[in-house]
């Protein structure tokens, strides 16, 4: 093991389904308008993935950009874990299915269940196998296809999700006091009843009665979620600058979460960050679940390329478990 032996993410990929679903199509579906979807959520279109390819498809797209901007061979990957909610099946894991057709013959890997703090909980995760020492090279892959999981007839949950998948490569910093500094996570099991699947799992096994009850769907209580999802993302974003002697002056940007453009700023505003110094594409592919924190990450820093070294980033999410927590980045590139 080194001695402060600080982990970095050294690039980063993505998959976007070519199809569009945008809000005036939902019009057509269910019982709603642009302008509702618009104002309560800042949602105008989301991507949907085919139908039968399933999330290792784009988990693998991902993570093959993700290598090939870092020159990385497969083969060199010492894990992968996969941030998901959606994955192909229940077993084997996505993770192996990705390590199969990536070829990544060294590699093993795992999937995690966050909800949508998956990428968050997913990357620290894979920071401390670096830190130990053990690990040089952990793949950590956010990919969600939602639309397998979303009753269109259900106007509340239908507009807010869209498939994407989101990759980084993580690795020990080249240099001391630079990567992922610090984080906090937390998670709460009383927040079951108001974000979750019905169905689908070992307490309540699929039957006739359950699929036709359409109990194998996302299931939310919007407004509980919402203002839990308020104070808990501000608190835990306040709470790891401050451990840390930092003030929102000192964010570059804070990246939060995908779910709805009022969380966003409502935890923006708890900690100071102004708007133009958040990252928001909830815009144009809405609530991704595990994929919304890396497709920022690569809108700021490979689209963009708005980040320069020393600059802070914080990471923030809030998910269904309930779970959430931050995370504290010093730009190395």
């Amino acid at each position: 093991m080194k001695a402060n032996r600080k982990a970095y993410i050294r690039s980063l990929g993505r998959f976007l389904p070519e199809r569009r679903l945008t809000n005036k199509e939902l019009e057509r579906m269910v019982e709603t308008t642009d302008e509702w979807i618009v104002s309560r959520t800042g949602i105008k279109e989301r991507r949907i993935l085919d139908p039968g390819l399933g999330n290792s498809y784009m988990a693998l797209r991902a993570a093959r950009e993700c290598l090939e901007r870092a020159e990385v061979s497969p083969t060199e990957i010492d894990a992968i874990i996969i941030a998901t909610v959606t994955p192909d099946m229940f077993f084997p894991s996505t993770a192996c299915l990705v390590q199969r057709d990536l070829g990544a013959s060294k590699a093993w890997g795992f999937d995690l269940s966050a909800g949508c703090s998956g990428f968050v909980f997913a990357l620290t995760t894979a920071a401390q196998f670096v830190e130990s020492g053990r690990y040089s090279k952990v793949l950590v892959i956010g990919s969600d296809v939602m639309s397998s999981i979303i009753d269109y007839t259900d106007r509340n949950t239908c507009v807010l999700f869209g498939d994407a998948a989101g990759a980084a490569l993580v690795e020990p910093c080249p240099e001391p006091d630079y990567g992922i500094i610090d984080f906090i996570q937390r998670c709460d099991g009383s927040g079951e009843p108001y974000l979750h699947m019905k169905a689908g799992g070992s307490r309540k096994p699929a039957t006739i009665e359950t699929v036709k009850n359409r109990e194998h769907f996302v299931y939310q209580e919007g407004r509980q979620v919402f203002k839990v999802a308020v104070t808990e993302m501000a608190s835990v974003t306040e709470a790891v600058l401050q451990r840390n002697g930092l003030t929102g002056d000192d964010i570059t940007f804070l990246i939060p979460h995908q779910a709805n453009l009022r969380i966003i700023k409502a935890c923006a505003d708890r900690v100071n960050i102004p708007m133009e110094r958040v990252v928001i594409n909830i815009d144009r592919f809405a609530n991704t679940t595990a994929a919304t924190i890396p497709l920022c990450l690569y809108d700021i820093l490979v689209e963009d390329k708005k980040v320069k070294k020393g600059d802070y980033l914080v990471l923030s999410a809030f998910g269904a478990g309930y779970t959430w927590g931050s995370i504290l980045i010093k730009w190395w590139e």
